[in-house]
């Protein structure tokens, strides 16, 4: 019983909703021969984002809901630079793309989520609330 309800609890400290806002965001797409482009001008926009790993999704409130089902959690990885927690998702139409948060240790912890597709990559500026 004392087994079962450590385990109850370690699930529940796992299972936690982490709220965001953005503060702007920029895409970088491929071009027709299938080479990356050069970064959009930053846009200031000012969204909130979920993490709720509780219905193992990401929403990001824009115009259009962004919503991506996530299908696997990555290891979380660390180096000098980064801290690093990724998840592969499918999104609002299906498609497969990659979801990290990257904490920037050498630029005062700022925090981005990257979408990443096969064809385009779009980065927010992001914050916890």
């Amino acid at each position: 019983i004392l087994l079962l309800f450590l385990g109850f609890g370690l699930q529940q400290v796992q299972s936690q909703s982490y709220h965001f806002k953005t503060s702007g965001f920029s895409v970088l797409e491929k071009n027709e021969k299938g080479k990356w482009g050069a970064w959009s001008n930053l846009d200031l926009v000012n969204l909130s984002m979920i993490l709720d790993t509780d219905k193992h999704r990401i929403v990001v409130y824009s115009q259009e809901i962004q919503l991506f089902n996530i299908e696997d959690y990555i290891e979380r990885e660390e180096n000098d630079t980064d801290i690093v927690y990724s998840f592969m998702c499918k999104d609002n139409d299906g498609r497969d793309c990659k979801l990290s948060i990257i904490t920037r240790k050498k630029q005062d912890y700022r925090k981005q989520l990257y979408i990443n597709y096969d064809d385009h990559i779009i980065v927010y500026n992001i914050f916890s609330v």
